[in-house]
């Protein structure tokens, strides 16, 4: 008894005077199967390194993150760190005093040792870091190479071409593109890349920045291109029902042709399709207009009111290493945001071949402009999908928004 007593004494001696782990709350949306194993890898990785830290992932879907965030920047149990993306999305909330600037983990070097010196218009604001990138990458049209050699089809270089290779397609029973617009964004991609190949980068930021009437004659002329697709019945039907996960799985199995996404694509192929999956550069509709891309940046962000912001700071220091980001971008076959980690595959390669050889980058629709005008373009892209008819009201419509949101 006498021993049992002693035993227990010094058990609750040692739980008094044991450093307690600092908690790091971490709020992410990445949900898909592929990459929330990696992060919690890398998690694993942080917690072996910094044994005083306990980090606490909480993961959502990503929808219900984005409607999510800004009730948890708001609140006074905000988490101490959160996924999002760089660009305006970032900027939007640094300009309402919601986070907190990061300068200060790059010291002694600075962000530029880090990333790329391009990397720092989309990750500050107002001359201060917000915003620690994780990875990026690129958006292309994907396309099965069998499908593809099956039908003697090419992948196209101009917007003649890809008609083409959509007739072919429709021809022979197969859905030329396949999109998921139940959350809206894919479609946005096709307004941006329409877009960047009709009016060119300098045009389309000025858009996105509130700039110019939605209503503008250039503006329409993206349109009917877009019109164009969508009369010679080449998306995929009742695309308004699908997720773009659900969207991929036509392509998966061969019933559609073609896919304009990003990269993320392959988190979600079967493993019996990943080598079979290549992309093209979106077609050249007027040669005169310099090839621009959609180059997304994913990272991470420290909320004003964390309650932890000195060990926020530590793991994302840790997130902007070489050998981290390293590991994340080889598993997922990604683009690290670290500038001094190699392509991680002949895939990634030939991404970052393309963007190196473009004549500029834009972030994607709804990373680039006000939330609520993305809010309401993308309403307005997917509803001109299903009635085209109705394109000029449209039109009117989002000039009413951009005024009311911009003041202009």
């Amino acid at each position: 008894m006498k021993f049992r007593f002693w035993m227990v004494l010094v058990l609750v001696i040692l739980s008094v005077f044991a450093v307690a782990k600092e908690k790091i709350v971490v709020n992410s949306y990445i949900s898909d199967p592929a990459p929330r194993i990696v992060f919690a890898e890398l998690v694993k990785m942080f917690e072996e390194k910094y044994p005083e830290y306990d980090v606490v992932v909480n993961t959502f879907p990503h929808e219900d993150f984005k409607t999510l965030l800004r009730t948890w920047l708001n609140s006074d149990e905000a988490p101490d760190v959160v996924t999002w993306f760089a660009g305006e999305r970032m900027r939007y909330f640094a300009s309402k005093g919601l986070l907190e600037p990061v300068d200060d983990i790059f010291a002694p070097k600075n962000f530029e040792d880090y990333f790329p010196t391009s990397f720092r218009s989309a990750c500050e604001y107002d001359g201060r870091i917000y915003f620690v990138p994780q990875s990026w990458y690129w958006w292309g049209v994907y396309y099965r190479k069998s499908v593809f050699e099956k039908y003697g089809i090419t992948p196209p270089k101009t917007w003649e071409e890809f008609i083409k290779v959509c007739e072919t397609l429709k021809e022979n029973g197969i859905t030329p593109i396949t999109i998921g617009t139940k959350y809206l964004w894919p479609a946005a991609g096709w307004f941006d890349y329409l877009d960047l190949r009709v009016n060119g980068l300098d045009f389309h930021m000025k858009l996105t920045a509130g700039e110019i009437p939605y209503t503008d004659p250039r503006v329409k002329e993206v349109f009917q291109y877009w019109k164009e697709l969508v009369e010679k019945g080449f998306f995929l039907e009742n695309h308004s029902s699908y997720t773009w996960q659900e969207a991929a799985a036509f392509l998966f199995r061969g019933e559609a042709g073609m896919y304009l996404i990003g990269q993320f694509i392959k988190d979600v192929a079967p493993e019996s399709v990943k080598d079979d999956l290549d992309f093209f550069r979106f077609p050249i509709i007027k040669p005169e207009i310099g090839l621009y891309e959609e180059t997304p940046i994913d990272g991470f962000m420290i909320p004003a009111r964390a309650k932890n912001k000195e060990g926020a700071k530590v793991f994302l220091k840790f997130i902007a290493e070489k050998e981290v980001q390293e590991y994340f971008a080889k598993k997922l076959g990604r683009l690290a945001a670290n500038k001094n980690v190699e392509p991680a595959d002949e895939h990634a390669a030939k991404g970052l071949k393309m963007i190196l050889e473009s004549d500029g980058v834009a972030q994607f629709y709804d990373r680039d402009t006000n939330p609520e005008m993305a809010t309401a373009g993308m309403n307005g892209f997917v509803e001109f999908m299903i009635y085209p008819e109705r394109l000029d009201q449209i039109l009117e419509n989002l000039e009413r928004e951009r005024q009311r949101i911009f003041g202009k």
